[in-house]
């Protein structure tokens, strides 16, 4: 994987990044939480391919990248919609050693894969809110406790309230894999502090979504890693607060 620019100055463009390096390019501020977005899309802005799932654009050097950042990140936020579009399970039913999954539902509905978890109750979250179906987050406090199911927000999640919350939790390195629809709402929020983005070298056409749906938005980035191998290009943005 070769670096194209970083904006820590520690490796020359041009250098071949190894793992150690690649994890020292993503480490987050030390000295405050931090939450960032990942997403792959194609080059025609596509955030899936033709199956509907953004697996079916990933390349080697995104599942790199990826693996890196769930590696450096204490939980992993995903909207309810992409965990049950992407079959997410809870992730410390494949790894122990895993972020917990924090699942956000306006509806309070604990996706499928992560109702039929088998690791110890606490190991997975439900955000949700006031206004959510009572049966349903009955059912999710069931399954993970009733002190993993966070209401925050009256009609939607309160996404600063949320943030909070799992700060509150000691969650420092905040990773969220959208999708879309959370993403946009995350960026109206102000609670994001990053951008990871990569472009896979594919067109797809057709109908698909963008990385942001939901309202419009004007959010300045500036950029401060970029990586490239066999045509995939890999970037780090800071949200300009």
């Amino acid at each position: 994987m070769r670096l194209l620019l970083s904006e820590t100055g520690s490796h020359a463009p041009g250098t071949d990044v190894d793992d150690a390096a690649l994890r020292e390019a993503y480490a987050a501020p030390a000295d405050r939480a931090w939450l960032r977005v990942n997403f792959v899309a194609s080059l025609d802005g596509a955030v899936t391919g033709a199956d509907g799932r953004s697996g079916s654009i990933n390349t080697p050097a995104d599942f790199r990248v990826f693996s890196v950042l769930r590696q450096l990140a204490d939980v992993v936020v995903v909207g309810a919609g992409t965990v049950r579009a992407e079959g997410y399970p809870a992730l410390r039913d494949e790894d122990p050693e895993a972020p917990v999954l924090a699942v956000v539902s306006n509806r309070g509905e604990l996706p499928p894969t992560v109702a039929a978890m088998t690791s110890p109750r606490g190991a997975a979250l439900l955000i949700t809110c006031e206004s959510a179906s009572s049966s349903n987050v009955s059912a999710a406090r069931e399954v993970l406790g009733d002190d993993h199911v966070v209401v925050v927000g009256k009609e939607a999640v309160d996404l600063r309230a949320a943030r909070a919350a799992l700060e509150d939790r000691g969650f420092r390195s905040i990773l969220s894999e959208g999708g879309p629809s959370l993403f946009g709402t995350m960026l109206s929020a102000g609670v994001v502090d990053e951008v990871d983005l990569t472009w896979a070298p594919t067109l797809v056409g057709g109908e698909h979504g963008r990385i942001t749906s939901g309202p419009d938005l004007d959010v300045a980035l500036t950029p401060m890693l970029l990586l490239e191998e066999d045509g995939t290009v890999l970037s780090r943005w800071r949200v300009d607060h």
